[in-house]
């Protein structure tokens, strides 16, 4: 049984794959506290399901077959990897969004790995296992940095150098309501980066607070 905190419909708010209709499953449980965390609701079970019952309860969703695993931490639970077998076998399109500090060597390469780094503002900026670079395509997969500030954006610009990111697709994501998305725009149009910038669509279509979108 997988320890779920919900799934539901929704256009999809970010990641190179924004504004496409997709199915979201929620897992629960994380194994981080980061401080700007906008889905603590997810820390707690409201609900389980066995993989396969999954694959019923989002038939309803056809013809998207676009779904993203999230969380929380969704790789805290084993059964996640049938789960995720199950749903190749059925032909979707599997994004996997992680939070950097779990290793990824499990994940089969059909999947489309959106991985965290952790900025300092977080308070977990050493938690990125740095080992999952072995795991990510450098064509397919991404990597996020949540920014909260000047500081977390020039300790990720360091951090892209370190680990000699430029060759992967990166993404920028300000806080939101924390950090305004006209100044990262600007830092990253004076920088040259080479980088998305990530908005959270959904918080712009509903009301920021609201789950299930």
């Amino acid at each position: 049984m997988l320890n779920l905190s919900e799934i539901f419909f929704s256009i999809q708010g970010e990641s190179s794959y924004t504004g496409l209709p997709c199915i979201f499953i929620r897992l629960a449980g994380c194994n981080l506290r980061c401080k700007y965390c906008d889905t603590k609701y997810s820390y707690k079970t409201r609900f389980q399901n066995t993989p396969n019952q999954i694959i019923e309860s989002i038939r309803s969703f056809l013809p998207v077959k676009l779904v993203e695993i999230t969380g929380g931490e969704p790789l805290l639970q084993d059964e996640i990897y049938e789960l995720i077998t199950l749903l190749h076998e059925s032909h979707y399109k599997i994004l996997l969004e992680t939070n950097g500090s779990i290793n990824l060597k499990k994940v089969p390469g059909y999947v489309t790995k959106i991985i965290d780094i952790k900025c300092p503002s977080s308070g977990f900026k050493d938690s990125f296992d740095e080992k999952n670079l072995n795991f990510l395509s450098q064509n397919k997969d991404e990597i996020k940095f949540v920014i909260s500030d000047k500081n977390d954006y020039n300790w990720s610009k360091e951090k892209i150098d370190i680990l000699n990111l430029n060759k992967y697709r990166i993404l920028f994501s300000p806080v939101f309501s924390i950090l305004n998305s006209q100044d990262l725009a600007e830092w990253i149009i004076k920088d040259k980066l080479n980088i998305r910038l990530q908005l959270q669509l959904h918080k712009y279509i509903w009301d920021s607070e609201r789950s299930g979108v």
